[in-house]
């Protein structure tokens, strides 16, 4: 039988660790962000709050540890996250081709990254493997239990919050697909886009899957023209930020090729940094500042080696194309890269465009 250390042993483990953490800070790596969050903690301290306030911030920062632990030895891996209704029976076509989605993209390199519950989540693990699968789950009083697939798994998470919960999918996930689901699914793609439409997720793709000949995913394209495109209320190019399909082919396609060229992309300083698996033609690049000179606030797109700020990025070695974006027409965006991935020269075999 364990015994549990007591309150005085925990206080003098905390102490020894503070002051282990202090005596490496000089020479810590992250020492300004540490700095930044121990200077944080100290104010809180320091001002009248709640208890409640108090759990909320403790659990917040388990939940954030939990998934940094969890998520960093896959790091180097791309990663899909697949939304969708828990309440989809095993035997729908929903369901089916939800597995195969999941079991598509992971031959093509990706990971998958579910709630972890059933209906279409256990469709995405199922697909996918365990090997392959991360499932996100939810404590709720109902319908949210780990699927067997995912259940028990190094990688199946358990979190108090949604909210540091959503921060998980978005910021593992280099694409998103999405099978028709209720309020969660609906609140999980307008979030997608919101984030897509701001620049602060992405870019990335986003799928919109239905089942062979279904219209759950066009009757909801159809609003979004009717009530907001029509209206005025989004930029028609905002709809170059999703693809909605019916067929599997076209949903696999769409995230692999997403990746064919373009690899990822950063700030710096002003300057949007793209980063390229294989460098474009000058033709290329000249035909990218006509079609694309709407997106600019000055100067031209420009290919470049890597930046002096990114010597030490893991991207390096890659080609890059530097420009003034705008920061505002973010569907444009998607569309330069859609046009980057037609006319470059696709990864080559030997060089897994599912790594970054």
């Amino acid at each position: 039988m364990t015994l549990s250390p007591l309150p005085e042993q925990l206080e003098l483990l905390l102490a020894q660790n503070i002051a282990e953490l202090f005596n490496q800070l000089p020479t810590h790596k992250h020492r300004k962000l540490i700095r930044r969050a121990l200077a944080v903690i100290v104010r809180i301290a320091g001002e009248e709050i709640d208890r409640l306030d108090w759990k909320i911030l403790t659990a917040t920062l388990k939940d954030l540890e939990t998934g940094f632990q969890t998520f960093f030895p896959y790091r180097h891996v791309r990663k899909i996250a697949i939304f969708g209704s828990a309440r989809m029976a095993t035997d729908t076509p929903e369901y089916l081709m939800a597995v195969d989605f999941a079991r598509c993209v992971t031959q093509l390199g990706f990971m998958v990254i579910t709630g972890g519950g059933g209906g279409i989540m256990q469709a995405g693990n199922e697909g996918a493997g365990r090997e392959n699968s991360f499932g996100l789950n939810i404590q709720l009083p109902y319908e949210q239990s780990a699927n067997l697939s995912i259940d028990g798994d190094d990688k199946s998470i358990l979190f108090k919050y949604f909210f540091t919960r959503k921060l998980f999918f978005l910021r593992e996930s280099d694409a998103i697909a999405l099978f028709p689901g209720g309020f969660g699914t609906q609140d999980e793609a307008f979030e997608t886009l919101t984030l897509c439409q701001t620049g602060r997720y992405g870019p990335a793709p986003l799928v919109l899957i239905d089942r062979p000949g279904g219209d759950y995913w066009q009757s909801w394209n159809d609003y979004i023209y009717k009530h907001l495109v029509v209206r005025g209320l989004v930029s028609p190019e905002d709809t170059s930020l999703y693809t909605v399909t019916d067929k599997l082919e076209v949903a696999c396609e769409t995230i692999r090729n997403f990746y064919s060229v373009y690899h990822s992309s950063r700030y710096v300083g002003k300057q949007f940094v793209m980063r390229l698996n294989s460098e474009l033609a000058n033709e290329a690049v000249e035909q990218l500042n006509q079609d694309f000179s709407d997106i600019l606030i000055k100067g031209g797109i420009e290919k470049s080696s890597v930046l002096p700020e990114e010597i030490n990025d893991e991207t390096a070695e890659l080609p890059r194309l530097v420009f003034y974006f705008n920061q505002k027409n973010l569907g444009r965006l998607y569309q330069l890269i859609n046009k980057i991935n037609q006319l470059g020269a696709p990864c080559p075999a030997n060089q897994h465009p599912e790594r970054k």
